[in-house]
């Protein structure tokens, strides 16, 4: 039998339970995988703690990403077993096997393993979403990455150097600078209580009095209007999370006021739901990592079973880059 963390009410850490959770044949379209590696993302929090609204009742396996082999096809499956493969956006992954449709999943290159595709798939796949498809960067541009610290952030920033930006990256803590500008942030500002009201302004300072065409923020809270302060005229907001656990509400009229600015709220589902564009859009993550612009970093490792020790770091702010869970091997 297999077991997963199941979450049965929504709630903090210790909601999440490990138990024996039965995995069916695969249907037509669907395969059966055993996971080795599972990432460790924001949105498995929120969803944990209600935050967002599961697209499943209760009880429910959360998580979003693994990696692992194919163990058997349904039918109408080419996909033989023992290939490697990942997946990133569909809920499940807290298990040690699980069915998932076949065409949401990606074949992994040689040269990834299975805990850096864990550790790079949803984040990678965001990245490419925020720097190529919602609003696409143009060389020369400066940005403006919030939590240029994090998962996405090491990954965004350095691809976007890559893609020929000017880099601004906002770090919680001094502590975290060293990190932001190691993923190539050309300045790092720190968004502790003390530097967050001092962002658009810094800001300005680097930009001439400009401000940034865009500016990525998945921290929401206080520091959606830092991020809305930075922008240029017709400039766009990009929210793409909200780690301070709200999102406040925008005066469409502020948006004039401020410049005719825009604001969008993407999700990668959203993104990805189209089978062609998720391979074209894992191809060019591949090519990123293949041409030094992405590393596949894995900064922490927890066994699956302690994922809920793994949220509380993540939500305390104690890890950096990426974070997988580790399934043990069967014996």
């Amino acid at each position: 039998m297999s077991h997963a963390l199941v979450l049965r009410e929504t709630g903090g850490p210790e909601a999440l339970r490990w138990e024996e959770w039965p995995v069916p044949k695969p249907g037509p379209g669907e395969v059966r995988i055993r996971h080795s590696a599972v990432g460790l993302n924001f949105i498995d929090v929120y969803q944990r703690r209600g935050l967002y609204p599961l697209p499943v009742p209760l009880p429910a396996v959360i998580g979003q990403e693994a990696a692992g082999i194919v163990v058997e096809a349904g039918p109408g499956v080419s996909i033989p077993p023992k290939t490697r493969v990942g997946y990133a956006g569909a809920l499940g992954a807290y298990a040690e096997e699980r069915i998932v449709a076949a065409d949401r999943l990606v074949r992994l290159p040689d040269f990834l393993s299975d805990e850096q595709a864990a550790a790079v798939l949803l984040k990678g796949l965001t990245a490419e979403m925020l720097l190529r498809r919602v609003r696409a960067l143009k060389p020369g541009e400066t940005i403006l990455f919030t939590a240029a610290a994090g998962g996405v952030g090491q990954i965004a920033c350095r691809w976007a150097k890559a893609l020929g930006a000017k880099v601004i990256g906002t770090v919680g803590s001094p502590a975290k600078a060293e990190l932001a500008k190691a993923a190539g942030c050309d300045h790092v500002l720190i968004a502790d209580a003390a530097g967050l009201p001092q962002i658009p302004a810094r800001v300005r300072e680097i930009t001439a009095g400009k401000g940034v065409p865009v500016a990525y923020d998945s921290v929401a809270g206080d520091s959606l209007r830092a991020s809305l302060d930075s922008l240029s005229p017709r400039g766009m907001l990009v929210v793409f999370g909200q780690s301070s656990g709200t999102v406040p509400k925008l005066d469409l009229g502020e948006l004039a006021n401020k410049g005719s600015l825009y604001v969008t709220r993407p999700t990668i589902r959203t993104y990805v739901t189209d089978p062609a564009e998720l391979q074209a859009a894992a191809a060019a993550l591949f090519d990123a990592i293949r041409a030094g612009h992405v590393r596949a970093e894995v900064r922490q490792r927890y066994p699956l079973r302690e994922a809920g020790r793994a949220q509380t770091d993540l939500e305390a702010r104690r890890t950096t880059g990426s974070t997988i869970l580790l399934v043990e091997e069967r014996t």
